[in-house]
C-alpha cells in the first residue's frame, strides 16, 4: 500500500489536470450510444441469480460454489462473441471479471477463488481488433473472501476489525492493479460499492490508480460519488438525468446471467424503442447478454442483437456522435440532435394516422427525408401568422412505404442550429 499512497500523494498535485482532461475521456462514451454488458459466471451452471442466490438464502454457499465444476467453457469463442456485438452496432462491451461471489473469470494470483482458464484476455483482444471499448465489470465487495464483513444477508464475519479490513483493501487494489497490468481496461464498470463508505473503500485512491495508469480510461458512477457518468438500472429515466454523461444498463429478459426458464425476453422493436429513448435524453444504453456456461449464448438472444444490428446499420447517422433531443411537448416521440445541431431526428414508432406534427421550430426548413432510405418527404406549415412570433406547426407526410419494420427515423435539415420557441 505504500506505493499506491505514494502515487495517490503525486497525483493530488495533478488532480486539476486529470479533471480538465475528463471531457476529452469521455467523448468517445457520448458519442457510443450502445453498448452490450456481459454477465458470464458460474451462476450459468445451474442457471440461478448471479451471487444473490447465496446471499439471500435461497441455496447454500457450498452448494452455490460447486457450480465451478460444471463451468466448462467449452463453447466460448470470443472472437465470435465479438463478431456479434459488432454486428449489433454497439461501440463497447464491459464484462463481469468477477461478481459479489468472489469467483474471478481471470487466472489472479490475488486470492485461489478463480477459473483455470482465462476467460477475460481473448475476448478484450477480440473487441479491440474490431475498434469496440473493452471494458471490465469488477464488484468492490466480494461476499466470499474471508476479510470481508458481509458473508450473507443474515450472516456477518465481524463488525468492526481494523486489520481484517485492511487486508481485504489490499486484496481489492491487489486484484485492481492485476486488471490494470493484465488487460489495461479502457471502462471499468465497479459494482458494490452500497455496503461501504467511499473512505472504508478508499475510492479516490481507487480513482487516481486507474487515472494514473491509464490516464484515458472512464468510471461508472458507482465507486461512491469518484465515478464519470450514472447508471441507472432496468428503468428508463421519466426526465433527462441532471448527470452530463449517463447510461441505462437493462436485461434481455428479466435475468442479468443466463437462467433456462427465464423465458421474458424482450421484443426487438421494444429494446429499439428503449434505445431510442435513451438516445433522446443523451445517454446510452448497455444492453445485458448472458451466455451458458458453455460460452453459447442463447438463440434468442441472438436473435435481438442480429435484429438491433439491422436497425443501427441503417440509421447509424441517427444514433452515433448525436446529442439529446428536443423536449417531448415539441414533438411526440424520442428525437435526437447532430453534433452541430443543424439536423433533427425524429424517431417515429408504428404506422402514424396522418401527417407528424412537429411544433415550435423557428428554423427554416431545407430538407427533409427518411434515414437510411434517403426518401425527401413533403412537409406543410399551418397556423403561421404574419403577426406572431409564434412558428407554425410543421406537418410532414410520411407514406406508409418508407416505414421501417420497427423504427423509422426522419432527418429535418435546418437552415442553422437548431432555434426553438418557449
Amino acid at each position: 500500500m505504500k506505493k499506491l499512497s505514494l502515487v495517490f500523494l503525486c497525483l493530488i498535485i495533478f488532480l486539476p489536470v486529470l479533471s480538465q482532461e475528463k471531457p476529452d475521456r469521455m467523448q468517445w462514451f457520448a458519442d457510443a450510444r450502445l453498448g452490450i454488458f456481459i454477465h458470464w459466471g458460474i451462476y450459468a451452471v445451474n442457471g440461478i441469480d448471479e451471487s444473490w442466490s447465496f446471499y439471500n438464502g435461497y441455496i447454500s454457499h457450498d452448494d452455490y460454489m460447486k457450480q465451478m465444476d460444471g463451468f466448462t467453457g467449452k463453447n466460448y469463442d470470443p472472437e465470435a462473441w465479438a463478431d456479434l456485438i459488432s454486428e449489433s452496432g454497439a461501440r463497447y462491451a464491459v464484462i463481469t471479471s468477477k461478481h459479489h461471489d468472489g469467483v474471478a473469470l481471470w487466472p489472479t494470483k490475488c486470492t485461489e477463488l478463480h477459473l483455470s482458464k482465462d476467460y477475460l484476455k481473448p475476448f478484450l483482444q477480440a473487441l479491440r481488433k474490431r475498434n469496440i471499448k473493452a471494458g471490465l465489470y469488477y464488484s468492490l465487495l466480494d461476499w466470499s473472501h474471508p476479510d470481508y464483513p458481509n458473508f450473507t444477508r443474515k450472516e456477518k464475519r465481524y463488525e468492526e476489525d481494523s486489520t481484517r479490513w485492511s487486508r481485504f483493501v489490499d486484496f481489492n487494489f491487489c486484484q485492481i492493479n492485476e486488471l490494470l497490468d493484465k488487460y489495461n481496461p479502457d471502462l471499468w464498470w465497479f459494482d458494490g460499492d452500497w455496503e461501504q463508505s467511499a473512505e472504508a473503500w478508499q475510492a479516490p485512491l481507487i480513482r487516481e490508480t486507474i487515472l494514473a495508469y491509464n490516464p484515458q480510461a472512464i468510471m461508472n458512477s458507482r465507486l461512491q460519488g469518484y465515478g464519470d457518468y450514472a447508471t441507472p438500472e432496468q428503468g428508463i429515466p421519466i426526465h433527462k438525468p441532471t448527470d452530463t454523461y449517463w447510461e441505462l444498463c437493462m436485461t434481455m429478459n428479466d435475468s442479468w446471467g443466463y437462467q433456462q426458464n427465464d423465458k421474458n425476453y424482450k421484443t426487438p422493436n421494444q429494446v429499439i424503442r428503449i434505445l431510442a429513448e435513451c438516445i433522446s435524453m443523451g445517454g446510452n444504453l448497455l444492453l445485458d447478454i448472458g451466455p451458458r456456461a458453455d460460452g453459447s449464448i442463447p438463440e434468442e438472444q441472438v436473435e435481438i442483437l442480429k435484429a438491433l444490428g439491422r436497425w443501427t446499420g441503417k440509421h447509424a447517422e441517427a444514433i452515433y456522435g448525436t446529442r439529446a433531443g428536443i423536449p417531448a411537448n415539441y414533438f411526440y416521440g424520442p428525437s435526437a440532435l447532430s453534433a452541430d445541431k443543424k439536423t433533427l431526428y425524429l424517431y417515429l414508432d408504428g404506422k402514424p394516422n396522418g401527417p407528424i406534427m412537429l411544433k415550435g421550430l423557428k428554423n427554416k426548413i431545407n430538407r427533409i427525408w427518411v434515414v437510411g432510405n434517403g426518401t425527401k418527404l413533403s412537409y406543410d406549415i399551418k397556423m403561421k401568422q404574419y403577426w406572431s412570433s409564434v412558428p407554425g406547426i410543421v406537418y410532414i407526410d410520411v407514406p406508409e412505404d418508407v416505414l421501417d419494420e420497427q423504427l423509422t427515423v426522419i432527418a429535418v435539415l435546418l437552415d442553422g442550429e437548431i432555434d426553438l420557441h418557449e
